[in-house]
């Protein structure tokens, strides 16, 4: 009964508990099957820390998850959040609906954006609040180059052109705020035409 409880508690082998030489054997091979336990345990706790428990846990879902958050973390709170510009936009289907979107053509790539179809009351605030989130304002240069022109008067009211700091920038500004609704009036959105173009596009008039 004395040497069956220690050797109960490590392993199974009691049936060698017969002479009194025994159990120190028995001793030097549990304790080498301890050492192996504990490796086991150690190597099992690696496990656990390195990889997660099995497949059950989703560590590359939650990391891309993280990610994006934490994109959408980093835009100060003053602007527009991207939930909120896919909450307030039209979809393609509905945007077929308005005739504003009619031959829509999104235009040549560049840094600078043309908004047009904008609600009496929009001010530049209201358009630094949406397109501030594509300028990172700790940047000099990008801080410099953004650039807000909206037109109040003339044949030119309801209209805008955005400088972005690069094409980039103007690109995925183009993809996620054209159609969003501003004062009940959903925004055209495109590449602004460069002043060449402009210019040809006058001389083929005078031609005709």
């Amino acid at each position: 009964d004395v040497f069956e409880q220690p050797q109960h508690v490590g392993h199974k082998k009691i049936e060698f508990h017969i002479s009194t030489e025994i159990p120190a054997v028995l001793q030097i091979n549990s304790e080498k099957e301890e050492k192996n336990g504990k490796r086991y345990l150690y190597a099992t706790t690696e496990e656990i820390n390195n990889t997660g428990f099995g497949r059950i846990f989703p560590a590359p879902s939650s990391n891309d998850k993280m990610e994006t958050e934490e994109e959408d973390d980093e835009i100060p709170s003053e602007f527009i959040s991207r939930k909120d510009l896919e909450k307030n936009r039209l979809s393609r289907e509905e945007m077929e609906k308005f005739s504003v979107f009619k031959n829509y053509e999104p235009g040549d790539p560049n840094c600078r954006i043309y908004v047009k179809n904008l609600a009496k009351q929009v001010q530049e605030k209201d358009l630094k609040f949406i397109f501030g989130r594509y300028v990172d304002f700790q940047s000099e240069m990008e801080r410099n180059m953004f650039d807000i022109r909206l037109m109040k008067e003339g044949r030119m009211k309801g209209q805008a052109f955005i400088g972005l700091p690069n094409e980039k920038a103007a690109a995925k500004a183009l993809k996620e705020a054209n159609g969003y609704v501003l004062f009940e009036k959903p925004m055209v959105v495109q590449f602004a035409r460069s002043a060449r173009p402009k210019q040809d596009a006058n001389e083929g008039k005078r031609k005709k």
